[in-house]
């Protein structure tokens, strides 16, 4: 099955090479947990996670760019081999300039995912910038894409599959979990 997609969406995202994410609000649900020897807890969902790790094999970059600073996100990029870690990046913008300079690419080439005003000069300069329904008031009106599923709810696997599918490689992404063959028992 594949999602339906308005033809515009599909032809900005077919040239992405990276799919830039802010976390609080997108890869988790935006809510802050401090326990009380105040060490932050998150919540990730494993949809985005596989989600991530097959769109980086299809060839795709992932990045996370956040604002705040934590060992947690630091964990959870390693376990999905992503190696483009901005933290404590209030600027958003300047941020993603500095992986085109390193990256070698253009902005039509990066889709960017946020969902609060520190946001939205990203998502405008990027070529598919996207935002999520619980995102703060007015911004979808600047996104070109607007996901079906909530921040930290599997809207990055939803936003991994619209890339896969707009470049084509979503199918044979799929394809080691179509093998319904069984080893020969001897």
């Amino acid at each position: 099955m594949t999602l339906a997609i308005a033809p515009e969406i599909l032809a900005a995202a077919q040239p992405i090479q990276l799919l830039a994410l802010d976390v609080d609000g997108i890869l988790s649900d935006g809510q802050l947990y401090f326990g009380n020897q105040g060490e932050e807890i998150k919540a990730f969902n494993s949809l985005d996670g596989h989600g991530i790790k097959m769109l980086q094999a299809s060839g795709v970059k992932v990045a996370i760019i956040t604002g705040r600073t934590s060992n947690i996100v630091a964990q959870r990029a390693s376990q999905l081999g992503i190696d483009l870690l901005l933290q404590g990046r209030e600027d958003k913008l300047l941020a993603l300039f500095e992986l085109t300079q390193n990256m070698q690419i253009d902005w039509a080439q990066m889709a960017y995912m946020g969902d609060d005003w520190p946001d939205l000069a990203a998502i405008i300069k990027v070529g598919l910038g996207i935002t999520v329904p619980n995102a703060a008031s007015g911004l979808a009106t600047h996104c070109q894409y607007l996901t079906q599923r909530s921040g930290g709810q599997g809207a990055v696997r939803e936003v991994c599959d619209l890339i896969m599918q707009a470049q084509g490689s979503w199918q044979l992404a799929l394809q080691p979990y179509l093998n319904t063959d069984l080893p020969t028992i001897s």
